[in-house]
């Protein structure tokens, strides 16, 4: 058993520096670094174990925390806390003709100064056991929220349709007012228009059709959350049995 002093002889460190630094209080950086840790954790694994650093930090904002992102990216690199990413899909949707197609009122201003003033929406799909589920979602573009959302086993215009009714509804039992509201999707035409009665919405259709790789999308916010919801929840929590028990875990989720 080697001694303290016979080991510090054969390195660049005097014995009185290791009896210094064995008897040192912990410094306010590794209490900080211990509570914050812990904290991250928690909310790490509170979220499905799918945030990044990014939504971490987000998070402690939130919480009033002051911590710098190279901080949280810090720690969560120590920890080997990873997030999920996001693999790119398959290709799914192709601009139909333009025939009976609103006219384009966003002229790709696809910013919002204001709650509901702008919504996007798109639709998405996901395989179960019992076959294929699809889920339509509705976006406000100012406060980047879920405002609709809907699943249904069969791709029809009413899927995307009670989607829209869902966050109209809430937003107007909310008390919000919703006459200035431009609502954007590439899935509806005129005639599907018909079904939804009210003056307040206006359904917009892509402005483009794709025409290459690198093609911009005018729903790009809206294509962004799918991929999320089937990188945090559809392949980070799955298989799934059926649309049942993806509803109830699709409802927790956007919650």
């Amino acid at each position: 058993m080697w001694g303290v002093e016979p080991v510090c002889s054969h390195l660049p460190i005097a014995p009185q520096t290791y009896y210094a630094a064995k008897t040192m209080e912990p410094s306010l950086r590794s209490i900080t670094d211990e509570d914050l840790t812990k904290r991250i954790h928690d909310i790490y694994t509170s979220n499905y174990g799918v945030y990044r650093v990014r939504k971490v930090h987000a998070e402690l904002c939130r919480e009033g925390r002051h911590v710098a992102c190279c901080t949280v990216e810090r720690l969560m690199k120590k920890e080997v806390t990873r997030g999920i990413l996001r693999a790119k899909g398959p290709r799914t949707t192709i601009p139909g003709p333009w025939v009976d197609r609103p006219a384009d009122l966003v002229e790709r201003r696809f910013t919002a100064t204001t709650p509901d003033c702008l919504w996007v929406a798109d639709i998405t799909y996901t395989r179960t056991f019992s076959g294929w589920t699809y889920a339509a979602f509705v976006i406000d573009v100012f406060a980047r929220r879920v405002v609709g959302w809907q699943l249904s086993t069969s791709l029809h215009a009413d899927l995307a349709l009670d989607a829209l009714e869902m966050g109209t509804w809430t937003r107007r039992r909310a008390g919000r007012d919703l006459s200035q509201l431009i609502h954007h999707s590439d899935r509806l035409n005129a005639e599907n228009i018909e079904r939804f009665d009210t003056p307040t919405v206006l359904l917009m259709p892509r402005l483009w059709p794709r025409s290459g790789p690198r093609a911009t999308t005018t729903i790009v916010l809206a294509e962004a959350f799918n991929s999320l919801f089937k990188a945090e929840l559809i392949r980070n929590k799955g298989p799934w049995r059926g649309i049942n028990n993806l509803e109830i875990a699709t409802a927790e989720y956007i919650d």
